[in-house]
Parts: C-alpha cells; structure tokens; sequence
C-alpha cells in the first residue's frame, strides 16, 4: 500500500495565541458534520484513522477499542455507500455503512462511542447522555485556529471543543465525567476532513478517560 498523506497535529489550543471565532449553534453543527467531505475522496484509496483509549475505570474496554479504523468508499450501488472497518492486529469486523454523500460517518462513530464508554464506565442512561451530547453539538461555540502538518507542509485547521455537561443538574453522580470535553480538529487538506476526534476527562495526575481517534493516511488499496 502506498501513503499518500500522513497528518500530524500541531498546536491549537487558545493558550497558545492561537485565534477563536465565536460561531452559532448551526454553524457549530454544520462544521462538525459537514456535508460532501467524501466527494473527493478515491474510490480506489481507504481512509485510516487510529484510535487510542485510555480508561481508569474500564482498563479493558479501553484494550478492547484502542485499535485502527479504516473507511472505505463503495459506489457499486445507486449510491456511494462509506464503509467502516475496525482493526486490531489480525482481527477485523465491520463497524457499518453509511451514506457517503451525507459525510463522513467519523464523527458519528466518534460521539456514539464515547457515549458508550461513559455510560459503560460511569453507569447511567445512554439515552440520557446521548441526549445531553446531541444538545452541545448545536450550541454556541468557539472554533479555534490552528495550525498542522499534514505531507510535511503547513495546513490551517479549526477546532471545536464542547463540554456537553458542564451545568447538567446530574454532573455529581456521573463519576467524573462531567467534566468531559470534545474536541475536533478539521481541515480542508484532510482528505475525510477530519485531522483528530477527542474526548478527555480530566483525574489526579492522569486522565480519568481519554479516546482520541486521529487520521493517519489515505492509502491505495491493493
């Protein structure tokens, strides 16, 4: 297989003198799940993505999901379908299909999965905390920006960070987790769009969770 770009994020965070926009709730959503990011992308190539989780809590849901995802893209139908494919060493299983002219399906895998990971590991409604999730990514927002490597050039990139359940009534009784935070990292020179995907929650001396999902290569396919 032949790497055709490899990303590597930079600095983005506002401590750093890097710039915020304030944005509304539907420019927040339309950023995050932004239509025809898979438009360009070959047919003939697989998006591959890396995903490493950390979990104080459940250390092994996090060996079970720390792993590499691969989105491929078929339009042998009507309608180009977006497949995703979850690797861990020699074993792999289909994560589903998506709509590929809607956009790429890594964002939805992101949050859905970090839904399960909290109401594995801090007990709780699903429903629930899908819900309050859903709600932050149409709220106002800031979107910061940053700068990455992505082919050894310089790319600009903009990040999204959201705290779903900052003033949530029930935060004292989500195990910590109520002070997790999202953040996206996008650019127009990530082929998919998206350059990272990550949900953090802060401990004493080390994360209590943490998953970040970040986009490694396009690769050609044999």
């Amino acid at each position: 297989m032949k790497m055709l770009v490899v990303a590597v994020v930079l600095m983005t965070g506002l401590g750093q003198g890097a710039m915020a926009e304030r944005v509304d709730g539907l420019k927040t959503y339309d950023l995050l799940f932004r239509d025809g990011t898979l438009d360009d992308v070959s047919r003939d190539a697989a998006l591959t993505y890396s995903r490493a989780v950390t979990n104080t809590l459940k250390p092994e849901a996090a060996e079970r999901d720390s792993g590499a995802i691969a989105l491929t893209i078929d339009d042998s139908g009507q309608a180009p379908v977006a497949l995703l494919e979850f690797r861990q060493g020699d074993k792999h299983r289909g994560l589903g299909k998506f709509p590929a002219s809607v956009g790429n399906p890594m964002i939805m895998y992101f949050y859905e999965t970090v839904v399960r990971d909290m109401a594995e590991s801090a007990g709780g409604s699903p429903f629930y905390i899908r819900n309050r999730v859903k709600e932050a990514l149409v709220q106002p927002s800031d979107v910061i920006a940053g700068q990455a490597e992505v082919g050894g050039e310089s790319v600009p990139t903009q990040t999204i960070r959201l705290k779903p359940f900052a003033d949530d009534p029930n935060r004292a009784q989500m195990q910590g987790f109520g002070d997790l935070e999202l953040a996206v990292t996008m650019s127009e020179e990530v082929p998919g769009w998206y350059l990272s995907l990550e949900a953090g929650v802060p401990g004493e001396g080390a994360p209590l969770y943490h998953s970040r999902i970040a986009f490694e290569a396009q690769e050609v396919m044999p």
